[in-house]
């Protein structure tokens, strides 16, 4: 309903706004005229961002849906090159994953991917009761700043696919998880690497980042890898 375009609008700036949802378009056509032509009707994780201001960077924000605020993160990923940052209010849980630090219960998937390209700030929690109705859960605004990464000194797709194998079976040591990689067993001294004895949660970036180059250098990988 426009809450954020009012404040964002009168500012002057080159400005889109996305929204899904047909009678929030036909509300926003009517307070806001002057920016009927700058009004995506669309679902944002099928649009095609270059598009958007022409293959230009642009801001993205919002207060995101929180059933797929992760999805239009993977999304802000994918398109790491055209945001360099990204604000915006979402569910605390999910904040948090993402800010968390290594050693963390919450530093997972999310946490590991976006701090690999972006500079996370968890600014402040959003109380429900701000809400009307009330939600079941408390909010908070976070700030993604691009950071000086421009690729990582490894395989990038196999990186993801190696952090999101050890998270998803995170209460095991990585020994044992990180075994559905490969097509055949490394050798024996593999498995004595001083990663293998840990759980994904109490590695770094760079050790993901290290890891993933041990994983590779192995031979055993599957053909997918």
């Amino acid at each position: 309903m426009g809450v954020m375009t009012q404040y964002i609008y009168p500012k002057g700036r080159p400005f889109k706004v996305v929204e899904i949802d047909r009678e929030s378009v036909a509300y926003l056509n009517e307070v806001y005229p002057k920016l009927r032509s700058n009004i995506i009707s669309a679902d944002f994780l099928r649009l095609d961002l270059n598009e958007v201001f022409d293959g230009k960077q642009f801001v993205l924000t919002g207060n995101y849906p929180y059933d797929i605020s992760s999805q239009i993160f993977f999304k802000m990923l994918d398109n790491k090159d055209l945001i360099p940052c990204c604000t915006g209010m979402i569910q605390r849980e999910v904040a948090q994953r993402i800010a968390a630090q290594p050693g963390n219960k919450t530093y997972g998937i999310l946490s590991v991917m976006i701090q690999a390209y972006y500079d996370v700030e968890y600014l402040f929690t959003v109380d429900e009761n701000v809400f009307n109705p009330p939600p079941k859960v408390k909010s908070a605004v976070i700030r993604m700043t691009r950071n000086k990464t421009e690729h990582l000194d490894c395989n990038e797709k196999l990186f993801k696919t190696l952090v999101k194998t050890l998270f998803g079976q995170r209460r095991k040591m990585i020994r044992g998880s990180i075994k559905q990689l490969f097509t055949q067993q490394p050798a024996p001294e593999f498995f004595e690497h001083p990663f293998m004895t840990k759980r994904p949660e109490q590695l770094s970036i760079q050790e993901f980042v290290e890891l993933t180059n041990i994983v590779s250098n192995s031979g055993c990988l599957q053909a997918k890898g």
